[in-house]
């Protein structure tokens, strides 16, 4: 890797990182003062969505506007606004403000996001996208950590601190994009495949991606609540919410390579039943802070792992046209997942009780297990041939980044398998 190159793609890297600590706490924070105001579960859960809504309509749309102003100056509007998204939180403690800030704030988010993505995608090639990815997780991965981690502290400051801190990180993620890199890439629109589309090619693939969203979203929107409702001070939430992120970060990885070596669905099957089990641990087991730090440090894990491996299979059964609308149209489904969800189960938190959140994360993941065992006695799977590709569900442009040779060539081994199955049936 060229120290050039190197140098293009830390600018993107170094705005995420700067961006992402703010953006980490500043969801935990959001839940947690609605709360402390007195809103009710379902309340949070409304204006939780909203920003997943805003990030589901921005993924669709946003890869236009960067093609027509340039990934630099895209970058510059979208912290832009974002910034006064945070700071309308300031101004107002009406839960309709929130909920249009946290809107636009969702749309500018993915349009961030979208950028960064995409430029590391164009400033790579094949032979160093996979070092860039494992870069981009780590910045990603490590700013969503160490933000929940200094939730306390922030939040010690003063009631407005978080949303300031919040506000003068987006506007400081504007600086390395502006400053270090020498040339802006180019990008070209890529259109997604429809969802009937996808679920016809992969059944198992477009429900775990849609399940992940969900569960994706509930923790990082409805875990600060519950973990509030349970006695827990702001800066002890924000040190469990880092060990779920710390989970995540972890785990997927030894997850994604058990899944090249197994039938993705065993894999899908284990990670579901493992979040059962997990959720029902936290429901039943004493809540002492050892316990629910392991238990929330693996329940991460899982529940992250579920989305990566489930692109994964969904790959061993695209073709190679395909492949990369196939990716993108599964983070859209994902973003829907992860659009409905606060709702859903901040209802479920109003009719049961902090509690709800488990049981509706338990009820999630059994469902997913049940599917999974159907699929796969429906249709035995073969051993995988794309391998797995570590990720976070970002922005669909973004999901180029992680089509890799290897990955075309597992699809290409794929089709000529099916071609030998299919002349030894006739």
């Amino acid at each position: 890797m060229s120290r050039q190159i190197l140098a293009t793609v830390m600018a993107p890297l170094l705005g995420l990182f700067i961006l992402s600590v703010g953006n980490s706490f500043l969801s935990s924070v959001t839940t947690l003062r609605l709360d402390a105001g007195g809103a009710s579960p379902t309340m949070i859960g409304i204006v939780s969505s909203a920003y997943f809504v805003g990030l589901t309509i921005g993924a669709m749309f946003h890869d236009r506007l960067i093609v027509r102003i340039g990934h630099i100056r895209a970058y510059g509007s979208f912290a832009s606004l974002g910034v006064v998204c945070i700071l309308m939180q300031v101004l107002s403690n009406d839960w309709m403000v929130w909920l249009f800030a946290r809107l636009i704030y969702g749309w500018t988010t993915v349009g961030v996001f979208l950028v960064i993505e995409s430029w590391l995608l164009l400033a790579s090639d094949q032979s160093v996208r996979g070092r860039f990815l494992a870069l981009y997780m780590i910045a990603f991965y490590g700013a969503g950590a160490l933000g929940q981690a200094l939730l306390g502290t922030v939040g010690g400051l003063g009631d407005a601190a978080p949303f300031i801190v919040a506000a003068m990180l987006a506007a400081l993620s504007v600086l390395p994009i502006v400053i270090l890199p020498r040339e802006m890439p180019t990008m070209e629109r890529v259109e997604a495949l429809k969802p009937l589309q996808l679920f016809q090619m992969s059944p198992s693939g477009v429900v775990g991606c849609f399940g992940s969203g969900i569960a994706i979203a509930a923790v990082y929107t409805l875990f600060p609540l519950y973990l509030q409702n349970i006695g827990l001070r702001v800066d002890e939430i924000g040190k469990m919410m880092a060990y779920v992120i710390l989970g995540a970060m972890v785990l997927q990885y030894p997850v994604g390579r058990w899944s090249d070596k197994q039938d993705r669905r065993v894999v899908l099957i284990t990670l579901a039943a493992l979040c059962l089990a997990l959720c029902a641990a936290v429901l039943w087991l004493p809540h002492n802070t050892t316990t629910l730090m392991i238990t929330l440090f693996l329940l991460g894990g899982g529940i992250f792992a579920i989305y990566p491996v489930s692109v994964s299979f969904s790959a061993d059964r695209a073709s190679v046209d395909s492949l990369v609308p196939m990716i993108q149209g599964m983070l859209l489904v994902n973003s829907i997942g992860s659009a409905i969800s606060p709702i859903t189960i901040s209802a479920a938190m109003s009719r049961f009780g902090a509690p709800g959140l488990f049981w509706s994360l338990a009820f999630l993941n059994l469902l997913l297990m049940l599917f999974f065992i159907w699929r796969r006695g429906a249709r035995p799977e073969s051993t995988p041939v794309a391998p797995f590709a570590p990720a976070t569900a970002m922005s669909p442009t973004g999901a180029e980044i992680r089509v890799t040779d290897e990955m075309v060539q597992g699809v290409l081994d794929h089709d000529r398998a099916d071609e030998m199955w299919q002349a030894q049936q006739s």
